[in-house]
């Protein structure tokens, strides 16, 4: 069993990490929604190792433990549930910080997402502003060349005429 988890966390890390032309940002915000589900985890275990026995614990239960994490990753922090040892609290700043981390950087990604995206469509609208502009340009390039060249006809013609 325990070699059955290590090659699935293997494998997830390499999809998460080693996607060759991934987009960075979902590759970012997918590690580090990982990495905060690992810290929820593990961090609600260490809540419960450290809590127990202590004098007026509630996180002595996996399940309660487990909810105080997601409760203190997320920022939301009801107040219902809190460690009460300093080994409790260290957790408790683990945590907190992963999860403010994590969910800063989701945000940091999806928010530089939108704006690469903006940049495209602005880019895309000025190559073709830009194209329209050349033809543009061209077109009255060779309309002034064409009136040049039947200037110049016509000038030679009155010069063919007027000699003697």
């Amino acid at each position: 069993m325990p070699r059955m988890l290590s090659g699935l966390l293997a494998r997830l890390v390499k999809l998460l990490l080693g996607r060759q032309g991934g987009s960075l940002h979902l590759r970012a915000s997918c590690a580090a929604t990982f990495l905060l589900v690992i810290v929820i985890l593990v961090g609600s275990y260490c809540a419960v190792l450290a809590e127990r026995g202590a004098p007026g614990a509630q996180l002595t239960t996996y399940p309660r433990a487990l909810w105080w994490s997601v409760e203190t990753a997320t920022t939301v922090g009801y107040g219902d549930l809190y460690p009460v040892t300093l080994w409790g609290r260290l957790v408790a700043v683990v945590v907190m910080v992963a999860g403010i981390t994590a969910f800063g950087l989701v945000t940091a990604a999806l928010a530089t997402w939108f704006v690469g995206r903006e940049q495209e469509r602005r880019g895309h609208f000025v190559r073709r502003t830009e194209k329209a502009a050349e033809e543009v340009y061209a077109q009255a390039d060779r309309a002034l060349h064409e009136r040049f060249d039947r200037l110049e006809r016509m000038l030679e013609g009155n010069r063919g005429s007027s000699s003697p």
